[in-house]
């Protein structure tokens, strides 16, 4: 477990350092306000329903609470608390160690909805947004729904056989 485990924090760190080096380059200048991709959230997804909600559930909180110090810093532990509890959520929800794409590509859907849902309310909440919700839907919700499925499309396979893999060998480490 050790060796994969840290495999799967340092594949989710490079993604989040790629969120905000690389990927400004690939999206177009018109559409760079409307997209805040989110790269290790959907792979924390994965984890969720592929392999145990509770590790979700603390990749989530520590990858939002660099989220929150980095790129969001009007309000610490929004991004955190929204991705460890979508994380969660969809793990308890959704967990299969078998769950088809259709399936998977549903939780990220969702899993991204109601991540940046949550983050909607919670700056709502304490009056940091000024916007409605339809208009953060169309404008930056939706963008981002769409970004993040064509990311979980690509990553599919070999996220899951990983996962897999890990999961085989976490069962064989607790029969020995």
């Amino acid at each position: 477990m050790r060796m994969r485990g840290q495999v799967l924090i340092l594949l989710l760190f490079v993604l989040f350092i790629a969120e905000d080096t690389i990927l400004p380059w690939l999206i177009p200048d018109a559409w760079q306000f409307r997209f805040s991709p989110n790269l290790t959230f959907v792979v924390i997804l994965f984890v969720a329903v592929y392999y145990s909600r509770h590790t979700a559930l603390v990749l989530g909180l520590v990858f939002g609470l660099l989220h929150d110090i980095i790129f969001y810093g009007s309000m610490i532990g929004a991004y955190s608390f929204a991705m460890g509890l979508s994380a969660y959520v969809m793990g308890l929800v959704f967990h299969s160690p078998r769950a088809l794409m259709p399936v998977m590509m549903s939780v990220v859907l969702l899993g991204s909805l109601l991540l940046d849902s949550t983050v909607f309310g919670i700056y709502q909440l304490f009056q940091l947004n000024h916007q409605f919700f339809d208009w953060a839907l169309v404008e930056y919700m939706v963008p981002d729904l769409f970004l993040h499925f064509v990311f979980a499309l690509i990553i599919y396979v070999p996220v899951r056989k990983q996962l897999e893999r890990l999961e085989k060998r976490v069962k064989k480490e607790e029969a020995a």
